[in-house]
């Protein structure tokens, strides 16, 4: 069965704002959540698929992305490297409402049902902006990038320091449960011990390399893998190459932003390249060939028909940039007609016999809008 567009799921427009948007998850994960409606699957399934469509949307990148491609996976990732917007599991989606909203309301048990989490937190995933041409995106190309992000401490293997033993704060829970009676009915916030950060665990003798975080900070140089035709505002995510969680949490990723040059000559839209083709004037009466640059260095053969006009456009095929998905795109030359500042006394004489040549002079509905504007110039 095909998924449901996720403004639809949302019941948002597409044009919504991200409180919108966050409004409208809130109210049916509220309706939906699995303590609200035990042993029931229907709801159970609109929870996840309210959790899966505000993941994407609530993320500018994800929703352009979303908005451009649908569900289909992101083009930028075809391979390990690519952007899933793959379904949820019940834990996923329980997590990100946790993420959001912390606790819950009406004294139903917390967002995760009674089961609180605990264990190392996951690092922060960080971005690195790359900055490509156009002749780089025409090929792809692999690129080294330097990053400064934290790294599991090699002195305490992660761990933050010896002694390990249970949280006296929250008792190896990992979490602080605050129940709160107002005239509304109950209200019970779930929140992060802040003494083990959600561990369950704390350190008696903390290492003196990180101080305790397991983590310490570093500045690496790694690889990037381009793939031929990516956009301005693709992305390519490199996992585990982020932040390292504090005390042996998982490390979050690495979001490499691919950043378009402006060309000097070429001006993209979406895979077709256009430029301007200056054309002289008896090639634009009698048409001819004319070799243009190409974006690799080579040249293309435009095709230019007699009697071009300047704006014309003169597509041709297959010399534009590659896609993602795979063929290229064109390269479409704009007729620009090429007019000389001097003539020759010679070149005049002809020119002026041209003048007064029916095949020469603009049609009457041309001569009178230039009348026209000559009337109303300032």
């Amino acid at each position: 069965m095909a998924k449901r567009d996720y403004y639809e799921v949302l019941g948002v427009p597409r044009g919504a704002s991200e409180d919108e948007i966050k409004k409208a998850y809130r109210k049916i994960a509220f309706a939906q959540h699995p303590d609200r409606n035990p042993g029931n699957p229907e709801a159970e399934k609109k929870f996840k698929e309210a959790t899966e469509a505000y993941e994407v949307l609530r993320d500018a990148d994800k929703r352009a992305r979303y908005d451009r491609f649908g569900h289909q996976e992101s083009p930028a990732g075809a391979g390990p490297q690519g952007v899933d917007f793959s379904g949820f599991d019940l834990a996923d989606a329980l997590r990100a409402f946790m993420r959001d909203f912390g606790g819950d309301v009406g004294g139903f048990a917390d967002a995760f049902g009674g089961r609180p989490t605990r264990g190392p937190a996951r690092g922060d995933d960080l971005q690195a902006r790359l900055k490509l041409s156009l002749e780089e995106i025409a090929t792809g190309i692999e690129k080294k990038i330097r990053v400064k992000h934290l790294r599991t401490c090699a002195t305490c293997g992660g761990k933050g320091g010896t002694g390990e033993s249970e949280c006296p704060q929250c008792h190896g829970r990992g979490q602080i449960r605050q129940v709160q009676q107002t005239v509304f009915g109950q209200f019970v916030n779930v929140g992060t011990c802040p003494r083990c950060r959600g561990e369950g665990r704390v350190v008696r003798y903390r290492c003196k390399t990180c101080g305790g975080d397991g983590v310490v900070t570093e500045t690496d140089t790694l690889s990037v893998k381009v793939p031929a035709g990516v956009a301005n505002g693709n992305f390519i995510p490199l996992r585990g190459m982020g932040d390292a969680g504090p005390r042996g949490g998982p490390a979050g990723d690495l979001i490499v932003v691919i950043e378009e040059k402006p060309h000097p000559v070429f001006e993209r839209d979406g895979s077709d390249l256009n430029f301007e083709l200056p054309v002289s004037l008896p090639t634009a009466v009698l048409g001819g060939r004319i070799e243009a640059p190409a974006l690799n260095g080579g040249s293309l053969t435009v095709d230019v028909p007699s009697g071009a006009q300047s704006g014309q456009v003169v597509r041709v095929r297959g010399r534009g940039l590659p896609g993602l998905r795979g063929g290229n795109g064109d390269a479409l030359a704009h007729i620009r007609v090429w007019v000389p500042a001097r003539v020759s006394g010679a070149e005049r004489k002809l020119l002026e016999e041209l003048a007064r040549s029916e095949n020469f002079k603009p049609p009457a509905s041309a001569r009178s809008a230039e009348r026209g504007r000559e009337r109303f110039a300032p």
